[in-house]
Parts: C-alpha cells; sequence; structure tokens
C-alpha cells in the first residue's frame, strides 16, 4: 500500500434513483472506487457515516452482514429489487469503539447490520461487488459541525490503516424546494443562484483551509438555511474532513447537480486527496 494514508470522503449522494439514473455523479463513482485502489491500494474496509443513520448518541452497526435498507417510499418498483449484500465488520467496530472511547466520545455498538440508501448507493457504483467489509457509524445530528469534527478526527488514525471512511450525505439539501410545485423541475434544470453561492462558498473557503468559518457555516455562509433547512445532509462532510485533519486543503473531486438545487459534490481530505482530482 502507498505510504500516503487513503484519502477521506465526503460523497453527496442526492435522490434514491441516482441507483437508477447514474448521471455525471455515478459516473464519477463508478470512476472513484478503481481511482482509489490504483492510488492508495485497496481498502481493507469502509467507515462510514450517513445523513440517513442518526441516533441520540454514536452508534456502530456492527452486524456480521449486510443488506441495502429501502428508507425510501415513491419512488420505482425497481429501486426494490437491488441488492448490496455487503460482509460487515464486528472486529473493527470494536476498534473504533476504542479510538472514540480515547477521544472522550462514548459510542454504542450493535450486532445488527443495515446500509441506508446514502450507504448502497455510492458503493453499489464504488465497489460493485460488495465485497469490503462496511461499518456503518450513526452520528448525533443534533450536535454542532465541531462536535462531528471531532468524531472525524478520532477515526483519523484508520485511514493509515487501509481503512476508508467516509461521509455521504448531500452539498445542499432542500426537498422543500424540490417539490415545492407539486413536480420536481428538470434534472438537468439550471442552478438557482443560491445554490451555486453556497457550494462557491464552500470550495473558496476549503481552499484556504478556513476551518473557521466551515465551521461556523450556519453563521457564515451565503444562504445556509435554505440550502439546509435541516443540516443532516451536511455534517458528514464535517466528519469526513475531521478524519482527513486540519493539515491538508479539502479538495472539491467532483462537482454536478441534479433539480437546479440538490447538489452532488463530493470532496477529498488529507494529504493524498489531490491524487483523486480529474475523475470526472
Amino acid at each position: 500500500m502507498d505510504t500516503i494514508p487513503l484519502p477521506t470522503l465526503f460523497i453527496s449522494h442526492g435522490s434514491p434513483m441516482t441507483a437508477l439514473e447514474p448521471r455525471e455523479a455515478g459516473a464519477f463513482m463508478k470512476a472513484l472506487g478503481p481511482a482509489i485502489a490504483d492510488r492508495f491500494g485497496r481498502p481493507r474496509a469502509i467507515v462510514v457515516a450517513s445523513a440517513h443513520s442518526t441516533a441520540r448518541e454514536p452508534v456502530l452497526l456492527a452486524g456480521a452482514r449486510h443488506q441495502a435498507v429501502y428508507d425510501f417510499g415513491g419512488f420505482s418498483p425497481e429501486l426494490y429489487t437491488l441488492r448490496y449484500d455487503a460482509p460487515g465488520a464486528p472486529a473493527l467496530a470494536a476498534e473504533v469503539q476504542t479510538l472514540l472511547a480515547a477521544s472522550g466520545i462514548q459510542a454504542h455498538s450493535l450486532p445488527q447490520g443495515g446500509l441506508d440508501h446514502g450507504i448502497w448507493t455510492p458503493l453499489r457504483y464504488m465497489y460493485p461487488e460488495a465485497d469490503l467489509p462496511v461499518l456503518p457509524l450513526a452520528f448525533v445530528p443534533s450536535q454542532s459541525p465541531a462536535q462531528q469534527f471531532a468524531l472525524g478526527e478520532a477515526l483519523a488514525s484508520l485511514s493509515r490503516q487501509g481503512v476508508l471512511v467516509m461521509g455521504t450525505g448531500s452539498i445542499t439539501h432542500n426537498l422543500r424546494m424540490v417539490f415545492a410545485g407539486g413536480q420536481p423541475p428538470a434534472i438537468d434544470a439550471p442552478e438557482i443562484a443560491e445554490s451555486k453561492a453556497f457550494r462557491d462558498w464552500v470550495v473558496a473557503r476549503s481552499s484556504e483551509r478556513d476551518w473557521a468559518a466551515l465551521l461556523d457555516y450556519r453563521r457564515q455562509a451565503p444562504h445556509a438555511a435554505l440550502m439546509h433547512p435541516t443540516d443532516e445532509h451536511w455534517l458528514p462532510w464535517y466528519v469526513a474532513a475531521g478524519a482527513g485533519g486540519r493539515e491538508h486543503a479539502p479538495q472539491r473531486i467532483h462537482a454536478s447537480l441534479t433539480f437546479g438545487c440538490l447538489g452532488m459534490d463530493a470532496y477529498a481530505f488529507g494529504p493524498g486527496a489531490g491524487r483523486l482530482q480529474g475523475l470526472g
């Protein structure tokens, strides 16, 4: 394996229909898994914090096997036929629980499996063989960006041990806006100005490593409350960022959009993040 640790990742997973209609983001995810293996070595496991797995205290889903959880309704019946039967990571769960405890974070470990669509949608593209052990980490959505960052910092050593640390959510996420007219706009609708301003702000503050602004995004980012009426889809960004560390600028490695306001951007963190540029 490369001496540079695995980068940590934030992936915007988008609508459940991303699993059937990959568009630009799906093509990027397909390229991402092979690129990681080629440039850093194949991960031995994946720890992932998803916007759709939350709890009152951090929880590790340490079951021996996982299946896709269909945590949505009203979409194409074909979605409910898709599977992702990945192995779990019970032994890794014990390691992660110890790491978190060493940082003063109490996490529970449950002997059960299940991957929400924020996890299995990108992983079906990145690792279609479903042969990498997966350890979901449910986070606390009421906690601040700084607390999510600290959660990620506690996991930083995993990247040097060949474990891929991921957060999945959405760079912008206002579903009330998407469905305001009863039907969503065209999937390729032009981007609204507020979405562009928010996404551009994250790129600019990331390039400057302006952690103070990024951690205070709710007050400082343009249109933050509009783009994230609730911020559970944005908070996994901070978990991944914390695991990558403050020393290196976050890198946007993919940028695309659906419905004019639902961003599909992806970020990489850590010393090797720049190696994942140019995938699409």
